[in-house]
């Protein structure tokens, strides 16, 4: 880490508050002062990190205390921070949200500002309220009183009289007021059934992140935000520990139905030597045949079955791999490796067959929340035994199990009992389950 960098934690206390584009505003308006800036995002979001990526023109990663060991944390903080100036790290949900867990290890965005002692800059929004916004911050106060709240950027305000009857009673508790944006339905970014539209995908992205920039910087003071910017502590990286890489030579799908991998799971297996080739199924490109492994991550397969089920290169190509090689699936992964998909108009689309489950986004339901799991047999995620922690995030669901073994067992973080998840047969794995670390 740069013995310059500084950072700060941009938070909220509930989703949709407007934090996403706070902090995307002010990555981009400090980047084009010429600070190096370098992003991160509490919790487990495949999305946002590729923002932020785009907006400071570094790539971001994902610091999360549930399911990183702390030394892990501590390691990829180092990691990001390295080089920059300063270090703006998203929150995720509401800032204490989180699940139940040891001191430090809920998952909470303020577990990530606590541990690495990154001031908190709130952003809230203040629509359909005025002084009242004063016992919210001092409420904030008092129920996190070791955590520094380094000053409030209100959202949403409706009028000047609106502004000052805020900032005035949040000033009045000792706490800063950075800025006030005014409520406006001119800036958004797109949103799909798992959170906002890839950054890939986002059309005139770079405008959408100057038009952020713009807004904030009109309407926040920038140098008061950066002078309350601290450097980051506790980044003793002693015991961390990442996912080996699994294999030597990796083939990757990646396009805008297979998205979702780990910044810093691709980076950790990189720096342990491992080559990564990207391949694109919406191409109908296919694994190369000279990788130890094919691995198949989540997205949006269920938007692009028909196309998938029409990819006969890659079909047939993943096929031939998988007779001789381990294949992986996680979530969309694992439902394209299947034996069918339907989608949302209830067409049933052939998948690769590797696998014998069928899934369906017809018929939806959310699963949601952190999990832990246990691998049953050797594979691309280690040996049989292996215990990871991670999370699940999808709307669809399983139609039909097949006969498959399963590819191990998984619990959630409120202690239930661990149930059998995903599907294995031969050298191919699939499961829901989406691994951020090793316990």
């Amino acid at each position: 880490m740069s013995r310059a960098t500084r950072g700060l934690l941009v938070a909220a206390l509930r989703s949709s508050s407007g934090k996403t584009t706070v902090t995307l505003g002010l990555m981009r308006a400090l980047a084009r002062r010429g600070l190096v800036v370098a992003g991160a995002k509490c919790g487990p979001d495949y999305i946002d990190p590729a923002f932020h990526a785009a907006a400071t023109g570094r790539s971001s990663l994902n610091l999360d205390s549930w399911a990183m060991p702390p030394a892990l944390l501590a390691r990829l903080a180092g990691e990001t921070c390295g080089g920059a100036d300063l270090l703006l790290a998203e929150g995720l949900m509401g800032l204490f949200d989180g699940v139940p867990g040891e001191p430090g290890r809920t998952g909470a965005s303020a577990d990530v500002a606590a541990t690495l002692g990154l001031p908190v800059v709130l952003v809230h929004d203040v629509s359909g309220q005025s002084q009242s916004a004063a016992a919210i911050v001092a409420g904030v106060k008092a129920y996190a009183p070791d955590l520094e709240l380094a000053g409030v950027i209100l959202n949403r305000v409706g009028s000047e009289r609106h502004t000052r009857l805020v900032r005035d009673a949040i000033r009045a508790i000792g706490v800063e007021v950075f800025g006030a944006i005014p409520r406006s339905g001119a800036i958004a970014v797109p949103e799909r059934h798992l959170g906002l539209v890839q950054a890939a995908e986002t059309e005139a992205l770079d405008a959408l992140l100057d038009r952020m920039a713009d807004l904030v910087e009109t309407h926040v003071d920038l140098d008061r935000v950066t002078s309350a910017a601290r450097p980051p502590r506790g980044m003793d990286a002693t015991g961390a520990k990442l996912l080996p890489p699994p294999g030597q030579r990796i083939a990757i799908a990646r396009d805008a139905a297979f998205g979702f991998l780990y910044p810093h799971l691709l980076a950790g297996w990189r720096a342990a030597g491992a080559e990564i080739e990207f391949f694109s199924p919406l191409a109908d490109e296919a694994p190369s045949p000279h990788g130890d492994v094919c691995w198949l991550p989540g997205g949006y397969p269920e938007l692009h079955a028909g196309r998938i089920a029409a990819a006969s290169t890659f079909l047939d190509g993943l096929r031939r791999f998988a007779t001789t090689k381990p294949v992986h699936g996680e979530c969309g992964g694992y439902m394209v490796l299947g034996r069918g998909l339907t989608d949302a108009a209830g067409v049933t689309h052939a998948m690769a067959g590797l696998l014998d489950v069928a899934t369906s986004f017809a018929e939806r339901k959310m699963n949601l929340g952190y999990r832990t799991a246990e691998t049953l047999s050797e594979g691309p995620l280690g040996p049989a035994g292996t215990r990871l922690r991670g999370h699940e995030f999808h709307y669809a669901t399983i139609v039909d199990p097949g006969t498959d073994a399963p590819f191990g067992f998984a619990g959630d973080a409120y202690g239930a009992p661990q149930v059998p998840t995903g599907s294995r047969r031969g050298r191919v794995s699939g499961t829901f389950f989406h691994v951020i670390a090793p316990v």
